[in-house]
C-alpha cells in the first residue's frame, strides 16, 4: 500500500491500556487522528484519543465502526482475539497480522516457531493430558509450569520441583494446556526490541538488561551493564530472525535468558512495544511507539541511535500506599529533583497494588551516572537497591 502521510489519515489501536495510550501520543505529535476501541467506559488511551469505541473486542458493529473510520489499525496487547484482527484485515489494512498475534497467544506455538526460525530456547514439554503428564522427562525437573494462553507479568505460571508437585499444580491450574520449562541458572534476563516494515525493513534498539521481582519488570538499563558485544550481537541477529520468520509488521519484543554457562536462550515475545523498551521515549533518537506508528502507517523506519545511557524504574500502584495508609502519589517533586529524570504516568483512575502506573527514565552521558541516579530515585520511592 501507499505510505499513509502523517495529516492525512486516522490510526486505530485495539485495546485502552498504556501502551496504547503512548502510541496514540506518539501518533498525534506525527500528525495522525487516533481511535481506540475497548470495552472499558474509561481506559487510559481512550481518555486521549480523537474518538473512543466503547465495544468488546468481538463486537461486529464496534470492529466495523472502527474499521469504517480508520485508515490502519494496530492492536496495543497480545491477548486481543485474533479473530478481531482477522475481521478487521478483511477491510483495513492491521499490523501485526492475526497470524503473527496468534502465535504469541500460545506458548507451545511460540515455541515451536523459535525453533523453526534456528533460535534455541528452554528444554521444555508441553502437557495437554494425562498421558503427556506421565511422559515428562524427569530431567526437566525442577521447572516452572506457565499455562499455555493468557499468562503474562508472572500470571499462569507455578515452580515445581518434583513429579508429584507438577501434577498438583496442573490440577491446581485447572489442568488447562501448559508448558513445562526447565529451570536454567540465570546469568542476566535481556530484551530486543524489532521493528519491521511491510518492506521487510528491520531496525532494531541495543540489548536491555532487564531486573524481574515476583514475575513484573522493574528495572531496565541501557546499555546492558554485564553483557559482553558477542552475547548482544547474537541476541539482536536472533531477534532478527524471529521477526523475519513471522513476517512480522510492527514493534516486536524478543525476551531472552542469558545463562550462567553463557549460552543465550530465548524465553517469549511480545507482538506490541514492550515495558522494558519504554526507556526509548527519552534515551533513543526516535522511541519504540514511533516506530510503531511507522511501520503501521508503512513510513520508513530509521535506525535507532541511542544518545543517553537510561534507566527506567517501573512504578506500581504499591508506590502509592504506605504504613499510614492510601492511596497518596508519591513525592513527586522530590523525585523530579533528581538530574535527567522523566516522569511519565499512565493516567490510570485507581491506584491498586501489582498495578503498572507509570515509569520513570533516568538519563545521563554515563552508564555510570545514570545506576547512580536510579539508586538514588529507588531509595525516595522506597524501591529495593538491589540492581
Amino acid at each position: 500500500m501507499p505510505p499513509l502521510l502523517p495529516g492525512t489519515a486516522t490510526l486505530g489501536v485495539l485495546g485502552g491500556g498504556q501502551l496504547g495510550r503512548m502510541f496514540v501520543h506518539a501518533a498525534q505529535a506525527m500528525g495522525y487522528r487516533c481511535i481506540v476501541l475497548d470495552p472499558d467506559a474509561i481506559s487510559p488511551a481512550g481518555a486521549v484519543a480523537e474518538k473512543h469505541i466503547q465495544a468488546d473486542y468481538l463486537d461486529h458493529l464496534g470492529l466495523a465502526q472502527l474499521a469504517r473510520d480508520c485508515d490502519a489499525i494496530t492492536t496495543e496487547f497480545e491477548n486481543v482475539p485474533a479473530l478481531a484482527l482477522e475481521t478487521l484485515a478483511g477491510m483495513r489494512v492491521v499490523a501485526p497480522a492475526a497470524a503473527a498475534v496468534a502465535v504469541c497467544q500460545d506458548r507451545a506455538v511460540e515455541k515451536a516457531h523459535f525453533e523453526s526460525a534456528g533460535v534455541p530456547c528452554a528444554p521444555h514439554a508441553v502437557i495437554t493430558n494425562d498421558i503427556e503428564l506421565a511422559a515428562v522427562d524427569p530431567a526437566l525437573l525442577p521447572g516452572i509450569l506457565k499455562t499455555s494462553r493468557m499468562g503474562y507479568d508472572g500470571k499462569g505460571q507455578v515452580r515445581v520441583k518434583t513429579a508429584a508437585e507438577l501434577a498438583q499444580a496442573w490440577n491446581d491450574l485447572k489442568r488447562v494446556p501448559c508448558v513445562l520449562e526447565q529451570m536454567l541458572p540465570l546469568k542476566a534476563e535481556l530484551s530486543v526490541l524489532v521493528a519491521r516494515g511491510a518492506d521487510g525493513q528491520v531496525v532494531t534498539y541495543p540489548v536491555q538488561q532487564n531486573l524481574h521481582r515476583g514475575g513484573i519488570l522493574a528495572v531496565t538499563e541501557v546499555p546492558a551493564p554485564d553483557v559482553p558485544a558477542e552475547v548482544a550481537t547474537l541476541a539482536i541477529a536472533s531477534a532478527r530472525q524471529v521477526a523475519q520468520a513471522l513476517a512480522y509488521v510492527g514493534v516486536l519484543c524478543i525476551e531472552f535468558f542469558w545463562l550462567d554457562d553463557g549460552r543465550l536462550v530465548v524465553n517469549e515475545m511480545a507482538p506490541r512495544p514492550h515495558n522494558s523498551g519504554h526507556w526509548t521515549m527519552n534515551g533513543a533518537s526516535v522511541s519504540q511507539f514511533e516506530l510503531q506508528v511507522r511501520a503501521l502507517a508503512g513510513l520508513p523506519l530509521p535506525e535507532p541511535r541511542q544518545h543517553s545511557a537510561t534507566v527506567m524504574l517501573n512504578l506500581l500502584g504499591d508506590l502509592w500506599f504506605t504504613a499510614e495508609g492510601g492511596p497518596t502519589p508519591p513525592a513527586w517533586d522530590r523525585l523530579l529533583a533528581l538530574p535527567g529524570t522523566h516522569l511519565h504516568l499512565y493516567g490510570k483512575a485507581e491506584a491498586r497494588h501489582g498495578r503498572k502506573m507509570g515509569h520513570l527514565n533516568i538519563t545521563a552521558d554515563t552508564p555510570e551516572a545514570a545506576h547512580a541516579v536510579a539508586l538514588q530515585a529507588a531509595a525516595l520511592l522506597g524501591l529495593p537497591t538491589d540492581f
